[in-house]
Order: C-alpha cells, then structure tokens, then sequence
C-alpha cells in the first residue's frame, strides 16, 4: 500500500528506448522466456490485424481491437496458475490463448455463435464480457466460492478504464476488501473509454488510487512492459491465493485502434496524442530489447511472425469451417429449459426472418 502521500509507483521493468532498468524477475531470467513473451504479443498482434480484415470484408461481426495493449494481456496470462479463474472483458486475446482458448474459438464468437464460448480446453474461465464492469461483479462471486472451499487460487478480472465509473465496479472491489477475497482487479487504462478521456470520466488522481476506498492494494505498471505487468501480477496473485487480499492494478498502455470496428477514434482522438502513442507501443520496446540484450536478429523476428501467421491462417480456416449456427438458436440457453415466453418470442423471431427473406 502506497505511504502517507498516497503516491503510486509506477512499476517499469523497460524503459521506452527498450533499456533495462531493474534485474530481471526469476521467472523470465532466461532468452527461451523471454522469446515467449515476445511471440505471445506478436500471435495477438497478427491474429487482431488478421480478425480485422474478416470483420471489414464482412466475414465476421464488430470487433474489438486491441492493439497498442497486447502486453497487458501476455503479462497477465504469464503470471497466472493454471487454476486460477480469468474472468475477461473483450480485449484479453493474448490471455486467453495462454488459457487454452483456441483462436478460432474467438473468431467464432466475434462471428455471432456464442458456441465460440464454449472451450474445448477451458472449462473454467468465464467467457468474454461485452457489457461493462458486470464481470466484476462475477470475479467476486467466483473468489468467495474459493475463499468458502479453502482453495489456494486467485481470480483474475478485467477491465477498461471507462468500467471504473460504473457502480458494478465500485461494489465489486468494496464486497472483495470487506470480504478479503482472492480477487485481483486489473484495469486497461487505455486513456479512452470510446470517445471520453480519462481526464472527463474521474477526478481521482490516478485509477490506483481507487483501491485505496475499498482497503485493498492499489498498484500502478507499465502496461507497455510484458515483464512489468507479469512481476506485479505474480505478486498480487500470491498474495489473493496465500493471504486473501484483494488488489486493484492499474495497467497504463494507449489505445492505438478505433475502440471497436464500429468506431472512427479519429473523430475524437488528437492526431498528435495518438503519435506519440505510437513510438511507446510494447512490440517495439520489447523488439528493441531483444535486439540489444538478447542477440536478436531480424531473420529471428522474421520466423517469429511467418510461424504466427500460419497458425492464424489455420485458425481462420477453421473458423470458416464450423457449421453455420441453426437460427434462433440464442433462444435456446437462456435457461435450462425454454419458458413459454421465450418459445414464443423464438417463433415470431423466426417467422420474421422467412417473411423478410
């Protein structure tokens, strides 16, 4: 917890130019863990651009983007046990497939089959959160059940900067403090929540600062910084699964995409703010690193991305082969078992449909 002056940190492992200004954690002390690092942005960084694409020659839906954001997400999947419990809003790609989820598992969801949601290899994770803050709400829920049973596991929850003013998350992390939960809130301070600046939407002084009204710990990272993000989050997990507390991190990065494929940010967003953005972003710090410490060569980074392309080629292949979903099919899981209501509201949908062709 931060002293007196209620300062946060601001944790940082690379310094913009890609220098190293601490030791390296324990975990990442070697060139293969780091390369790993390195891949899993450059996968997510390959496979948004290439979802962006399907979404745009309307082979998909709308489309969250998260590039600029991508060590966030590989910093966090790193960090996490394998049972623990993510429980994601819409920008955590680079987490999920450290989860096990499956790229075209995502494609298909973004494509309207909520079936995407449905893991093959990950039977515990929540699915993606599109409303706002709500998966706050289930984090908590699912570390009280944790806390109940005695389990030595933590939740990860997710978030935009935007779902920090809404009361789900205000009463999320009062009810993890007041309970001692083994919750641990990690927001995206992109700096937009769509078309509102941070600066509009709270007067804290920073999002950590937020932590300090729940009695929780508040920490403050780098959010371009993969090695950053996944030291702050191994310790704030430990301390969820050994000693219960809650935490609230807050993860700064810049938002260098439109907020969804619905959006123009550049309608909103100065030309020059995102510019400087830009030369901050975390795949060419960590390139910049690996260049400098770790001999890597441009024929390495060249392997890096023809290997990622190819698995996203794959995952799109599969993507186009899953079987179209039966219509009205939404209607069927609401509840264990379709009510009158809604076998009805199914029936006028469908006919709908036919009438309209």
């Amino acid at each position: 917890m931060p002293g007196s002056n209620f300062n946060f940190e601001t944790i940082e492992f690379l310094d913009p130019n890609g220098q190293l200004k601490r030791p390296l954690p324990e975990a990442l002390a070697t060139r293969d863990k780091l390369v790993e690092l390195y891949q899993l942005m450059v996968q997510t960084r390959v496979f948004d651009r290439a979802a962006i694409n399907l979404q745009r020659t309307g082979a998909m839906g709308t489309y969250p983007s998260c590039e600029g954001q991508e060590a966030i997400g590989t910093g966090v999947g790193y960090a996490m046990n394998e049972n623990d419990v993510l429980v994601p809003y819409y920008r955590d790609i680079a987490t999920q497939i450290q989860r096990g989820v499956l790229l075209e598992e995502i494609l298909r969801y973004w494509g309207g089959d909520e079936w995407g949601m449905h893991f093959q290899h990950q039977a515990q994770d929540f699915p993606i959160s599109v409303p706002i803050a709500t998966q706050s709400c289930h984090a908590v829920g699912v570390a009280y059940a944790m806390k109940y049973r005695q389990q030595p596991r933590a939740v990860v929850t997710t978030c935009g900067d935007g779902a920090t003013s809404k009361g789900d998350f205000y009463e999320s992390i009062n009810i993890a403090g007041a309970l001692a939960l083994p919750v641990v809130f990690v927001v995206n301070n992109n700096r937009w929540a769509i078309s509102v600046p941070l600066e509009k939407q709270t007067a804290a002084q920073t999002i950590a600062h937020k932590s300090l009204a729940a009695g929780i710990d508040g920490y403050r990272v780098d959010g371009n910084d993969p090695i950053a993000v996944f030291q702050v989050l191994s310790e704030a997990l430990e301390l969820a699964r050994n000693e219960q507390r809650p935490s609230l991190v807050e993860a700064l990065t810049y938002r260098l995409c439109d907020h969804t494929t619905a959006d123009d940010a550049s309608r909103y967003r100065p030309q020059q703010e995102f510019d400087a953005a830009r030369e901050l972003e975390p795949l060419i710090r960590f390139k910049a690193y690996l260049q400098k410490e770790q001999q890597w060569s441009d024929a390495d980074d060249e392997s890096i991305y023809a290997d990622c392309k190819k698995q996203v080629k794959k995952a799109i292949e599969a993507y186009q082969a899953f079987p179209e979903q039966p219509p009205g099919q939404f209607f069927d899981y609401m509840f264990a078992k379709r009510t009158a209501d809604l076998e009805q509201q199914k029936q006028e949908w469908l006919a709908g449909v036919k009438r309209h062709g």
